[in-house]
């Protein structure tokens, strides 16, 4: 059923261009729901941010704000992208028995930033000059795609997820990887919190007394995938167990003072669409940070398409004069490219909250 599935992703937008780790997640996640003739398939979905909704089988009639209609076939161009990403669509009947896909929005949009940070090779070169002696069979790109280590799961609700998106490429170009050897102590209670841990090979066993003198009793494993060591560098306490490898393995740390530095979101300027407008109105331009894909089907009139993961290679072309109002669909990938601009001497703001939001 997976590989069924998988073939479906591959043929709707942006989905098709995810790797293919990031489409056997979304495989184990989505829904596909069958809607019969006369029921309006956006019934469970009344907001257009919760979930993307894809036409797989049959027809369905879409009514929009201006009193029109449109027919749309499940095997029509039309049906590669999500029926309700037009805000204009207020109303959804199947005209007959149909099939849908449902993928939560969040979920898909983390995907789509991370695999277009991944796929940013110039963005990467610095992590391949550092880590390139130490790991020659294992390239940054391969690091970055491995779901293992860097699961939606973690991601979305790790400690990842507190990092500011915009902040993803200055951590892994100041992560230092470390080999390790079994009974090798990484973290020892009662010490002060110097870095934060990623587990990219190996086991690690916690283990905490809850006295002076009471002995250390195991509390948890930790496997490849696992983050450690953060609650000490947030608070600012000092470690509240030993961490210490069960394997032989490889880690990834990063320094208390960038954990702490990345932590905090970037600077950058966040403007409402009505800001934003007023903006464009005296000159500054739209950008959409999206995949072209995405930005065929729909985007801000006049706006320029400068696709996160290409932003770099079009930067020489841009009239550094003008200001530039950076968007995506949540404000996820607009902040990482705008990020990108600002480091590049740009005079940038970012759509807050995106255009689901406006």
């Amino acid at each position: 059923m997976t590989i069924e599935i998988i073939t479906l992703l591959n043929t709707i937008e942006p989905i098709a261009k995810l790797s293919l780790g990031r489409k056997k997640e979304l495989a184990d996640i989505c829904l596909i729901e069958d809607v019969s003739k006369g029921v309006n398939p956006l019934r469970m979905n009344i907001t257009h941010a919760k979930q993307a909704v894809y036409l797989i089988k049959g027809s369905l009639e879409l009514k929009f704000s201006k009193d029109s209609k449109v027919l749309l076939h499940g095997d029509s161009v039309a049906a590669k992208y999500p029926i309700n990403s037009d805000e204009n669509v207020i109303d959804c009947i199947a005209v007959t028995d149909v099939q849908i896909l449902r993928i939560d929005h969040d979920l898909l949009d983390i995907m789509m930033t991370w695999d277009q940070l991944s796929t940013d090779e110039e963005a990467l070169k610095n992590l391949q000059y550092k880590l390139g002696d130490k790991a020659p069979n294992r390239t940054p790109l391969e690091w970055m795609r491995d779901t293992s280590v860097f699961s939606v799961e973690k991601l979305q609700s790790g400690v990842f997820s507190k990092v500011p998106v915009a902040n993803i490429e200055a951590m892994f170009q100041r992560m230092e990887r470390i080999s390790t050897v079994a009974g090798q102590v990484i973290i020892q209670q009662g010490a002060v919190g110097d870095y934060y841990y990623l587990i990219e090979h190996g086991a690690l066993l916690v283990s905490r007394a809850d006295g002076f003198n009471a002995p250390s009793m195991p509390v948890a494993e930790l496997q490849a995938g696992d983050a450690f060591g953060e609650e000490a560098l947030v608070s600012d306490n000092k470690r509240n167990a030993t961490v210490t490898m069960k394997t032989d393995g490889q880690l990834l740390r990063l320094n208390k003072r960038d954990f702490i530095e990345l932590l905090k979101e970037p600077m950058l300027k966040q403007v409402s669409r009505e800001v934003a407008d007023a903006m464009v109105a005296k000159g500054a331009l739209w950008v959409d940070a999206r995949l072209p894909s995405e930005y065929q089907y729909e985007h801000i009139d006049g706006a320029l398409n400068l696709p996160l993961n290409e932003i770099r290679q079009k930067i020489p072309a841009l009239d550094r004069q003008k200001t530039y109002v950076v968007y995506c669909q949540t404000g996820r990938r607009s902040s990482a490219a705008a990020f990108i601009l600002v480091q590049h001497g740009l005079d940038v703001v970012v759509l807050k909250g995106g255009t689901r939001l406006n």
